[in-house]
């Protein structure tokens, strides 16, 4: 039996959208697969496809952060980067937010 999860996407405009995913799938897809791209008009097309390589396919977990397990996400985590949604699995009820940007997301500011 398939265990699904919660996703929550807060959109560039402030709205939520939610919609169940199966466990583990992958963040990027998950939002793809809905019409949300994590891209800006400019790495729509020019991007790794997922490989984890160009770092533009950046999100804010808000809810439900995994472990960073990918060498730019463990800085990303650590130093208040977006995370790579081509990275991150999908294993529990989670909230992320688009991030304004031209290619690359900025740290987030405390």
């Amino acid at each position: 039996m398939t265990r699904y999860c919660q996703l929550t996407l807060i959109d560039r405009n402030g709205d939520a959208h939610s919609w169940q995913v199966p466990a583990g799938a992958n963040l990027r897809q998950a939002l793809l697969g809905q019409g949300f791209s994590p891209y800006t008009r400019y790495t729509q097309t020019l991007n790794c496809g997922g490989r984890g390589l160009c770092a533009t396919c950046g999100v804010w977990i808000t809810k439900g952060e995994p472990p960073a397990r990918h060498w730019h996400d463990k800085a990303a985590q650590r130093f208040g980067y977006p995370r790579l949604s081509c990275q991150i699995r999908v294993e529990q009820d989670m909230q992320v937010e688009m991030v304004d940007k031209w290619v690359w997301g900025s740290r987030k500011k405390h």
